[in-house]
């Protein structure tokens, strides 16, 4: 049986509340789980809660997974990644960089950085910004878009190819 059927096989397990299938899950994915949250965080105390909100996740939303759809490898890092998006934009929300005076109170290259960008974002149409926040910040992927917003995929993808070119414009 190779990997994909032993986890498609695990996470049957896991939906029929079998502890021993969700661990042998953790052994196998909680390095790559951590790895991606730390990536994405750059705080390895925020990365470990996002390996426990990730297979917290697995454990109630296991009879979901359909290996018709993908791997199970690409379904649990796509909820850590989302987990670890929405952590992210929890600590540090543009709505905080958009303040006035935020320049400020923030300091350092970094957050100089940021306020650029939260800045170019308000120069965009609010549809540019919105599909710009889906996909980046609450980690939608092109076709969660167009499903979520109705629009072909090919037009997902465009627009936001679009809406990138425009952002990088405004911050050269």
């Amino acid at each position: 049986m190779g990997e994909d059927e032993e986890d498609i096989h695990l996470l049957h397990r896991v939906a029929r509340r079998d502890e021993e299938a969700l661990l042998a899950l953790y052994r196998r994915y909680a390095p790559r789980v951590h790895g991606l949250a730390r990536r994405v965080l750059r705080d390895g105390h925020e990365a470990k809660d996002v390996v426990q909100e990730t297979f917290l996740r697995i454990w109630n939303k296991a009879e979901r997974f359909d290996p018709a759809l993908g791997r199970p490898a690409t379904w649990i890092l796509t909820i850590a990644h989302r987990l670890a998006l929405k952590r992210l934009k929890a600590l540090e929300p543009l709505a905080l960089l958009e303040e006035d005076g935020a320049e400020e109170r923030l300091g350092g290259d970094e957050h100089l950085d940021r306020l650029r960008v939260a800045q170019a974002l308000k120069t965009l149409s609010p549809e540019e910004r919105k599909l710009l926040e889906l996909a980046y910040f609450q980690g939608y992927s092109h076709s969660e878009l167009a499903l979520l917003l109705g629009l072909p995929l090919g037009t997902v993808k465009s627009r936001l190819r679009r809406a990138l070119a425009k952002l990088e414009g405004k911050l050269k």
